[in-house]
């Protein structure tokens, strides 16, 4: 709608957000009709329209196979939209048209925001299973004729009440009409039942619609006069009534023909197995969470313990081994403490790999920087915990091994996102401006505990490669190519 708007009108982006306003609530009208909608936009040299937007009825057979949106018509062929245009006011003359053997009733109505037209709605209903309409579809029709009215007068859609269609209820789901007073005229046999299920023992009809949803829903104090109101239709306004076993949800609209209000229709619908998986997912998500927080916390004992019978052994040798431990230990309680902040199982890595840096830079205080580059994004978290032990790893050989006694150098972690969103990787360099490796060594069999432990967690848990290699001017280069998925962003934290 917006590249038609723009190519063939003079609409304003003003105007272009009505119409956006319109066609998120249209579906009602269509419903309610039992007919198709067409929006037609006059050109910008008045001499044709564009069809903009189109929609069929949940309620009834469609009267357009074919999609019409992008259709141009010169002005003069659909005489019904030229004076729905010209003179403001809905139309509704003429015989019914005749398209492929299905007789089709042809309305116009005339789309308004502050006082000028800016398109017409042409409202076609198909008349091949026309019969005797009953009380359900008489209300329909009567509450699709108010909001024509209010939608040629720019009373509807309401200004500041943008719905998710997706997840209001619909006409089907179950309509109530009420009179100026909110008392209820009639109830649809789905609302009856949404009512009937909150405890109501009783015809709706004839009943106070707020004062009778008061009653039924459990007392908290005044709230209750608030949900009154609202479900008395007095303002567009949705609600949700919870009773002892179930849930409805209700979107109150005040209709509005002719300026005063004459009355509201409420739409309903059972929203109870929702609310209920919902809260199991709330549950569950709030579960997962503790049980990550639980783990940061017991793995933070662990190292304390680790760290106390560090400072109880003589043999340096041993000493430095448990402070390893106390590490790696770490490294992995900082992924359980993000995890713990947030509503989905990925993290942002970047805050990770900072903290990993401060943590393992406390083995030589002043004497060697580390700095991050790059963005590592958000990972999942079966990458993110394996990953974080390797940076520890590599870091701290780097700063205990790329660096003789007493000098200073920098450690730098970068990271690259690359590939297909369908194989998207991450590449991390590890650089020091040490020493540089020794001679003959190969990284695929020598080394310590600690680049087994790398090589281990790339290759088998990542699927990634591991490759050290001297830096293009000083010290060591190690490289990690690693298939992460495409980013998204993690879910907002607690």
């Amino acid at each position: 709608m917006n590249d038609l708007v723009r190519q063939h009108t003079a609409l304003s982006e003003k105007d272009l957000e009505w119409l956006h306003l319109l066609v998120s609530e249209w579906q009602l009208l269509s419903d309610l009709s039992f007919a198709d909608l067409v929006l037609w936009v006059p050109t910008r040299d008045g001499t044709r329209y564009v069809s903009v937007a189109q929609m069929r009825p949940n309620t009834g057979p469609t009267s357009y196979q074919d999609d019409m949106v992008g259709h141009l018509v010169p002005r003069g062929r659909r005489p019904m939209l030229d004076v729905a245009h010209d003179e403001a006011r809905i139309v509704r003359e003429g015989d019914p048209e005749w398209r492929e053997e299905v007789p089709v009733r042809v309305e116009s109505i005339p789309v308004s925001r502050e006082g000028r037209v800016l398109g017409v709605i042409a409202r076609n209903t198909n008349l091949l299973t026309v019969r005797t309409p009953s009380r359900l579809e008489l209300t329909y029709l009567q509450s699709a004729s108010d909001l024509a009215q209010m939608i040629a007068a720019g009373a509807f859609p309401f200004p500041d009440q943008q719905v998710d269609m997706d997840a209001s209820p619909r006409v089907g789901d179950g309509l109530i009409r009420l009179d100026a007073d909110g008392f209820v005229q009639y109830a649809s046999p789905n609302a009856l039942s949404a009512y009937h299920r909150l405890g109501l023992a009783v015809d709706l009809v004839g009943h106070h619609l707020g004062r009778t949803t008061a009653e039924l829903a459990p007392s908290h104090g005044p709230v209750d006069e608030a949900l009154a109101k609202v479900a008395s239709g007095w303002a567009p306004r949705e609600f949700e009534v919870e009773g002892e076993e179930c849930v409805i949800q209700g979107r109150a609209i005040p209709l509005k023909p002719k300026g005063p209000r004459i009355g509201s229709l409420v739409l309903l619908r059972d929203v109870t197995e929702l609310r209920r998986r919902e809260r199991e997912l709330i549950t569950k998500d709030a579960t997962i969470r503790e049980i990550h927080h639980r783990v940061k916390n017991n793995l933070q004992t662990v190292a304390a313990l680790l760290r106390l019978q560090a400072r109880r052994i003589d043999s340096h040798t041993g000493r430095e081994a448990l402070e390893e431990a106390v590490r790696r230990v770490g490294s992995i309680a900082i992924v359980h403490e993000t995890l713990s902040q947030t509503l989905d199982e990925r993290v942002e890595f970047d805050e990770i790999a900072d903290r990993v840096l401060a943590m393992v830079a406390e083995i030589a205080p002043g004497k060697v920087t580390g700095r991050r580059a790059g963005r590592f994004g958000v990972l999942e978290a079966e990458i993110a915990t394996p990953l974080s032990m390797v940076l520890t790893e590599l870091l701290q050989n780097a700063l205990e091994h790329g660096f003789r006694t007493g000098e200073h150098g920098t450690v730098e972690v970068s990271a690259v996102r690359g590939g297909s969103p369908k194989e998207a990787r991450l590449l991390v360099t590890v650089q020091d401006d040490g020493v540089g490796l020794p001679d003959g060594f190969d990284p695929k069999r020598a080394g310590n505990l600690g680049l087994q432990i790398v090589r281990t967690l790339v290759e088998g848990e990542l699927n990634g490669t591991f490759d050290m290699v001297p830096a293009p001017e000083r010290g060591t280069q190690v490289l990690l190519d690693i298939p992460v998925r495409a980013e998204k962003p993690p879910l907002p934290s607690r």
